[in-house]
């Protein structure tokens, strides 16, 4: 049995605006932790909060459990939310923090204390319970956010971009500790997020959203390796992947595609018509001018250390090619590339996935 289920649902403003959320429909199983991955606007939010009940859909339902909740108020859900900003309590200890939820609940003062000091080991936060808030770094603040929303034990955790105001190191650091806490102890969890690292290193399931609609959802690895269409190819990675159009009549296997002046081989089932061809930046390589698929010239170099992300212009598009280490490499230079041909993706006129 499905832990949440969305079915069908729908949020509008306004009726002279377009859906924020159109037709939704996903199911989170027991104990899943599933990623809600897309750009801004993309209506991200507006689904965890009608999943809290802090909003109401325009049509659909959402389930928890056996109940449809749709209508149900968040108190009645036995949910718990942890948002970008914190928003503890600035006059209470991170114990007194902690502890509230439970209070207001009835809890024994012995279970509190049990919980509060199991939650604080788990998490990392046992030498901070008599500091509050104002006193603790951004990440540490976050931690004792999402041990507040653990501490009643929810049914379903809902994450709102929790990481996404930390420093890099705070954000590893908690992306690592709810990553083992969920291990540990995996309660329902939906997160959102626009960051690509992020949801690959939390979730066992991704949803990619866009424009109000779930464009495709999978594991981490076939979102990424295997996209539903150009709009999630291009969404996932950092940068994302490489979209070129490709003009071809009668393809079949052996047979070449002109994208500019890069002739591509095709190793793809018969097919007739206008195509689209996507390469990853990491599956794309340069050599000296005159070898490969075809030259295009060296525009922006942007190293990284472990490896240089080069854009490079065809003259009708620009690729970036993801090199390993330091380049060589002057802006106007003229260099040949090459595509790893087991690595292209092919999609029809439409933008959908062909192979």
């Amino acid at each position: 049995m499905s832990a949440v289920a969305l079915r069908g649902v729908t949020k509008t403003l306004d009726s002279a605006s377009a859906p924020v959320l159109h037709q939704v429909s996903l199911e989170v199983a027991d104990g899943e932790f599933l990623t809600l991955l897309g750009p801004s606007g993309a209506g991200k939010t507006t689904l965890l909060r009608c999943v809290a009940g802090l909003e109401q859909p325009t049509a659909g339902d959402v389930v928890i459990g056996d109940q449809v909740v749709t209508r149900s108020p968040p108190a009645a859900r036995d949910v718990a939310m942890v948002f970008q900003a914190q928003a503890l309590y600035p006059h209470l200890t991170v114990r007194g923090n902690l502890a509230f939820p439970l209070e207001v609940r009835g809890a024994s003062r012995a279970v509190i204390a049990r919980k509060v000091l199991a939650l604080a080991e788990n998490l990392g936060l046992e030498r901070m319970l008599d500091r509050r808030p104002g006193s603790l770094s951004g990440g540490e603040q976050q931690r004792v956010a999402l041990a507040r929303a653990l501490v009643r034990d929810p049914k379903v955790l809902l994450l709102d971009e929790p990481l996404g105001h930390l420093d890099p190191v705070s954000r590893a650091d908690l992306a690592a500790a709810i990553a083992q806490w969920h291990a540990d102890r995996p309660v329902t969890t939906l997160h959102v997020t626009q960051d690509l690292t992020e949801a690959f290193t939390l979730a066992r399931r991704v949803a990619v959203l866009d424009g109000g609609r779930i464009r495709q959802t999978g594991t981490p690895r076939d979102v990424y390796l295997s996209p539903a269409d150009t709009q999630v190819a291009r969404m996932m990675g950092r940068p994302g992947m490489n979209v070129l159009g490709g003009t071809a009549h009668h393809l079949k296997a052996g047979t070449e595609v002109q994208c500019g002046p890069l002739l591509i081989p095709v190793p793809l089932r018969e097919y007739e018509g206008q195509i689209t061809i996507g390469i990853r930046p990491e599956n794309v390589s340069i050599g000296p001018p005159g070898r490969g698929m075809g030259d295009a010239t060296a525009r922006l170099i942007e190293p990284s250390g472990p490896d240089t992300l080069l854009h490079l212009d065809t003259g009708e598009s620009v690729i970036v090619a993801r090199i390993p280490g330091f380049l060589d490499v002057t802006p106007g230079a003229s260099v040949g590339v090459t595509f790893d041909v087991t690595q292209i993706h092919f999609f029809d006129s439409s933008g959908k996935r062909l192979s």
